[in-house]
Parts: structure tokens; sequence; C-alpha cells
């Protein structure tokens, strides 16, 4: 038996119009699937697969935690996810991508494999940024960003930091400027 094997469903050999399965994606399942996103999380996946006319219509209800490096002091922490997804899926001569949610699957075989559906379904559910509550990052790797940023005198939180739009430019900072180069721009603004 496969790694995998327990996420295949049988189109096929639907007797019902309608079916229920449960999954619970577990640190295992993460590291058997080896995708770049998570590495570890426990999320439950509830998939109901409805037959219709000329599809099946799988729609899947994920939610749990998973675990992510945070963006700003790179130790792991909890990041909630939950969305909610549709796949058709149809039966054609062989296994195609039709679209953004659309996939054939082979008649003779009438059987789909969901796992990487459900992982990558995970992965999307995961926002862009994510970063631990203020106070939480590692204190240590939190001091040594603070002495590589420009920070506020009066700045009293521990993991606060400076937008990027509140940074001087070059331009900006009062450094004294070489004489010579004061002589040269009289001679441009003469022109």
């Amino acid at each position: 038996m496969g790694k995998f094997d327990k996420y295949k469903i049988d189109l096929k050999g639907m007797q019902a119009d309608s079916c229920k399965y449960e999954f619970v994606l577990d640190n295992l399942f993460f590291a058997n699937i080896d995708g770049p996103e998570v590495q570890k999380g426990k999320v439950n996946v509830e998939l109901v697969v409805r037959k219709t006319s000329r599809a099946f219509e799988l729609n899947f209800q994920t939610d749990g935690m998973v675990w992510v490096p945070c963006d700003r002091c790179l130790d792991d922490m909890e990041q909630p996810v939950s969305s909610t997804d549709k796949l058709l899926v149809k039966f054609g001569h062989e296994y195609a991508e039709e679209g953004e949610n659309l996939i054939v699957i082979p008649e003779d075989e009438g059987i789909i494999n969901v796992a990487w559906f459900m992982y990558e379904f995970v992965a999307l559910a995961i926002p862009m940024k994510h970063v631990h509550a203020p106070g939480k990052c590692n204190k240590a790797m939190s001091s040594k960003l603070r002495k590589h940023l420009r920070t506020t005198p009066d700045e009293e939180e521990e993991d606060a930091f400076i937008p990027e739009d509140d940074v001087l430019t070059e331009e900006e900072t009062e450094t004294p400027i070489d004489p010579r180069w004061n002589e040269l721009k009289k001679i441009l603004d003469n022109n």
C-alpha cells in the first residue's frame, strides 16, 4: 500500500449520488508529500463528492493549524488555516487539467487521488505575511534585527519596527557635503 492510497476516491464505483469523506492531514502527511510551503500541521478536511449528470463535484472544507516560519524571526509559528474549495472531475481518455478547477481522469481507471489537491488548498490558505503576535518573536533574533534597523528613540515596544516608508533616504539625511561638489553645482546652476 502506497503512502497516499487512503486519499484515492473511486468515482467510477460510486453507488450513491453523494459521498462524504473525512481526512486528517498530520505531520506524517506533510512530511510524505514534501511540499515547500508546509512541513508540519494538523488539518481536518471534509470532502463531499457529488455526482452530477456530466461530472463529479468535489467540495473540500479545510480547517486546522499549520506550522510555518515567522517572516520576522524565522522561528516556527502556528498559523490557522481555513478554506472552502471546489474541484470538478470528469471522465475522458487520459489525465488532464483543464482550467483552474477542472480535472479529467481516464474513464477506465475512474479513480482520483486527492492528496496533492488537499495540500495545495492548505498551502493557498496560508496568508502571504505570517509573523508572531507582538512580543512573541525570538528575542535574540529581534535584538539582532533592531541593530540593523533605524528605530525611533522613544520606541518602547520591543518588537515594533519602522515601516519602510519612514526610513530616510540618503538624500534626506543631513550629512556634510564635500565643498568641492558645491563649487561644481554652481557651474551647473549658471547654465
